[in-house]
Formats: structure tokens, C-alpha cells, sequence
């Protein structure tokens, strides 16, 4: 009798920043070790990372919807209102390739995190998000629009996977991840995701880790305010990550930081366990790998980005992190905050998403 075929499953992260590919990194694996057999949709960056963190894995260029911030925080929500027809464009392109793509290949199961148009009534198709309440920034009625919106084309899907505590002492996205209302659909929350091994009790920490990302221009504003900061030569011990893939350049030397356009998960995972301080954006995949390391962190939210805003004043609230404005951040008033605050880091179980996987898997037809 012949074997089972492999399960040919799709998965496609968002181009939003490196976040949601870095996040489906552990899908990914957990898929490969199921058996699976996986291809990926996505653009050139992050094909390059993701080809970093596994051999032989298949990809797919979809385009991706090339969100570009504006220099200010009103710049950022005007630029990011205007996008809007361009985004819903972008969804209906990815429907249409979606379409074809079927037309070519035996996908058994589909993984979207955040594209909305991949989906298909033959298939089941999962769609990932922890945004199940929009912060749009224009108040509660404009949110509650923009939740109509959203939850109109996620019912299109077969099941919601929400990456956060469903209940417990704290939910990590807060309101966002818990809407009064849910989709139509089934919704699971899968807990955290974070693709790093947990630090062992030796790593104590020293030193400063800070880690850039993020679309333009906002991700460059913040590197060249830090950088001018370095250069004041009272810094040492500080690790410098760029967030920068694709880049083949540096900023010049700085005695006493490294500094690195991009690095693997197994070095990062490194650095995250040497570091005494990890300083970020308010990203939700950095802030659920900063409580998978248990460690401290100093998140700077990118202006105009009320999901970021919304998550660093939050867990700020709940002292998980220390929450400082782009405008007004300082190095060393980065560090004397995080030194004098009382953080309260919750240990989670990061695995509960294996088993929501296999169970997904086990339930696909032969």
C-alpha cells in the first residue's frame, strides 16, 4: 500500500515590517516536523530571511502591499488612510494569484497571517491575527467600521488563530487580541509565538541589545537618533541590530558597539540571552519574544502606530515593559528607567500552538 501523501500546506506572513514572518517561523517549523510539506508566499526580504532559517524550503514571490510610514505621527495615520484603496487592491490582487495558484497546485491547507485574500470555499484556510479590535487612531466609531470591514472578510476563512492567552492573568494584546465580539468563524487562541529557546538560568545579562524594525522612514529616523547617541563614546557593551536583511552596508565603526544589519535566530537567540536590556519597537512579535526570554525591555512604539502605541501603553500598565516615546528617547534615560521600574514578566507557556497545529493537521483530509 502506498504511503499518505504529504499535506502540501501555504503559507503567507505579511509584509508589515519582518514581525509576522519572523512569528511564523515556529508554524513553520512545527509544520516540518508534522510532516508536511510546506511552501511559502512572500516577497524578496523576506524570502532572505526565512531562507536563513531553513534549508530547502519552498517559496513563492507574492507581492507584498509596501507600507511606508510618514515622518511624524499624523503624517503616519494620514499616509496610512490614504493607503487604504491601495491596500484593497493589494487584497483582491492576492485573491486573484491566490485563485491561480490553486489552478496549479495540490494545496491540501492554507496558513495566512494577516493577507486577507487568501482563501478559497474548497480548501480550509486559516487566517493569523492577534488584531481582532483596530486601534485606527480616529476613535471608537471609526474602530468599529474598520472591525466591520475586517471581520466581513475574515469569515471568508475557515478558522481564526489568535496568537495571545485566551484568559489568565494577563492577555498580552490586551483589548486588541479580546474584541466583546468575535468573528463568525471558529477562533482559537493559540498562546504566544516566539521562534527562540528560552535562556538558561547561567545567562544573567549584561549590556544593551537594541533591535530596529519597522517600514520606512520611521525605522531609519530612530536609527540615526541612537546612532548620533553611540557615537558619544560613553556606551559600551551594546549590540546594535539594524533590521536591515537585505543591506550588504554598515554605518561606520563605533568603538565599543557591534553593530549588525541582521542576525539569524540562533545568534539573536545569543545576544537575547547575553543582553541585560533589550530595547525595541512595540512590535507584538518583539514583545512575546522579550517575555519568552524574560527579559527586560525598554519598547519605543512607531509613531502613528496605534497598535504599537496601544500595546507599549498597556503593558506598560501592566509593567511588563517600559514604555518611552520616540521623541523623547534617550539612552541612558532608557536605562535608568528600566533599572528603577518593577517589571512583573509573566512566565507563559510558549508551546500551546503545537498543539492547535497537530490537531489542524490531523484533521485535514487524506
Amino acid at each position: 500500500m502506498p504511503g499518505k501523501e504529504k499535506p502540501l500546506l501555504l503559507v503567507s506572513p505579511l509584509d508589515w515590517g519582518l514581525g509576522h514572518t519572523m512569528r511564523m517561523i515556529p508554524v513553520i517549523r512545527e509544520l516540518l516536523n508534522l510532516g508536511c510539506e510546506v511552501v511559502v508566499a512572500c516577497n524578496s526580504m523576506q524570502k532572505i530571511v526565512l531562507e536563513k532559517e531553513f534549508s530547502g524550503l519552498k517559496f513563492v514571490y507574492l507581492d507584498g502591499y509596501n507600507v511606508r510610514y510618514g515622518r511624524n505621527r499624523t503624517a503616519t495615520i494620514i499616509k496610512l488612510l490614504l493607503s487604504l484603496p491601495n491596500i484593497l487592491i493589494k487584497v483582491k490582487n492576492e485573491q486573484m494569484w491566490f485563485l491561480r495558484f490553486l489552478d496549479q497546485n495540490k494545496v491540501t491547507a492554507v496558513i495566512s497571517d494577516n493577507r486577507y485574500g487568501l482563501w478559497s470555499p474548497g480548501i480550509p484556510c486559516i487566517f493569523v491575527t492577534h488584531q481582532l479590535n483596530i486601534r485606527s487612531g480616529l476613535g471608537k466609531i471609526a474602530d468599529r467600521i474598520v472591525q466591520r470591514i475586517l471581520f466581513k472578510r475574515i469569515k471568508a476563512f475557515t478558522g481564526c488563530w489568535v496568537p495571545d492567552e485566551k484568559s489568565g492573568i494577563v492577555n498580552i494584546a490586551g483589548t486588541l487580541s479580546h474584541p466583546n465580539k468575535l468573528p463568525t468563524i471558529p477562533v482559537q487562541y493559540i498562546g504566544c509565538l516566539s521562534r527562540f529557546e528560552r535562556c538558561t538560568p547561567e545567562h544573567s545579562g549584561s549590556g544593551i541589545l537594541i533591535i530596529l524594525s519597522g517600514p520606512e522612514p520611521q525605522r531609519s529616523i530612530l536609527e540615526s537618533r541612537i546612532l548620533a547617541q553611540l557615537k558619544s563614546g560613553i556606551y559600551s557593551d551594546v549590540i546594535l541590530i539594524r533590521g536591515l536583511p537585505q543591506s550588504n552596508t554598515l554605518p561606520a565603526d563605533i568603538p565599543g558597539i557591534v553593530i549588525l544589519n541582521h542576525a539569524g535566530t540562533k545568534k539573536l537567540n545569543r545576544f537575547m540571552c547575553a543582553a541585560e536590556l533589550i530595547i525595541s519597537r512595540a512590535g507584538y512579535t518583539s514583545i512575546m519574544d522579550g517575555l519568552k526570554m524574560q527579559k527586560k525591555m525598554v519598547v519605543i512604539p512607531t509613531p502613528g502606530q496605534t497598535e504599537q502605541e496601544y500595546l507599549a501603553s498597556h503593558l506598560y500598565s501592566e509593567k511588563i515593559v517600559v514604555s518611552i516615546s520616540q521623541k523623547n528617547f534617550y539612552i541612558d534615560e532608557a536605562i535608568r528607567r528600566s533599572a528603577s521600574f518593577s517589571y512583573r514578566l509573566p512566565l507563559i507557556n510558549m508551546e500551546q500552538y503545537k498543539a492547535v497545529i497537530s490537531n489542524f493537521i490531523a484533521s485535514l483530509p487524506s
